[in-house]
């Protein structure tokens, strides 16, 4: 009897946490749309196919609900562009490692998680108050950003006129805000990707690293021999 009460238990358990994600997902699905100020509860339970009053039984509050999907989106984005990193070899250069940060970065912010894109695009909309967890992610973001262009500099390849710190806020900023304007019927999520790290590439580097790794150097064209009449 003990055990199928245990049983039982952790059935419930396991139940409650697949609905606390439902719940989650369907509001970070509409926050990414509709934004701080026009996501209801309403809408985050028709998202998630319960009654509203349900949401209650796992969260305080709207704000309590919101500010959880701001965290796990700053979250979710970080460990996604750290385990990209990750995946390089160890002698990656630093501007191939910030390329596929870049590429990352993107991926989940317009193709995988609308958490991290519920969290870029109100990342200035909350209350302070609700904001302390965000915050603190966003900081440990940075430092992953931080370090790259740190490493960069290091190696003498960063344009001696730019501040890494000032580099990577841009950098980042720029990525961010493709959230707001990125359409699939505007262009191809491959040609965002690239341009970015064009822009990226040839707008941080040095210029004794402005050439492309495999690029070959132009050949001058044969001059075809004009014939003379006689």
């Amino acid at each position: 009897m003990a055990k199928k009460a245990r049983s039982a238990n952790q059935e419930d358990g396991t139940k409650a946490a697949r609905t606390r994600e439902r719940i989650l997902d369907a509001a970070a699905h509409v926050l990414s749309r509709k934004g701080y100020s026009g996501t209801r509860l309403g809408d985050i339970a028709e998202q998630a196919q319960i009654q509203a009053p349900a949401i209650y039984y796992y969260f305080g509050s709207r704000e309590e609900l919101i500010e959880e999907v701001m965290w796990a989106g700053v979250h979710r984005l970080h460990q996604h562009v750290s385990g990209a990193l990750e995946q390089l070899p160890a002698d990656t250069p630093p501007m191939e490692q910030i390329l596929k940060a870049v590429e990352a970065h993107l991926h989940i912010e317009l193709e995988l998680s609308d958490f991290a894109t519920a969290a870029i695009r109100n990342a200035g909309q909350l209350p302070e108050e609700l904001r302390t967890r965000q915050l603190a992610a966003e900081a440990e973001y940075s430092k992953l950003w931080r370090g790259l262009l740190t490493d960069l500099n290091a190696a003498g390849q960063l344009r001696s006129d730019l501040d890494p710190i000032i580099a990577h806020l841009l950098v980042v900023g720029a990525l961010n805000w493709a959230a707001e304007w990125w359409n699939p019927r505007r262009g191809s999520f491959d040609a965002v990707v690239r341009s970015a790290q064009s822009l990226v590439r040839y707008g941080l580097s040095s210029r004794a690293q402005l050439a492309e790794p495999d690029e070959e150097p132009a050949r001058p064209r044969r001059r075809q021999a004009t014939r003379r009449t006689p």
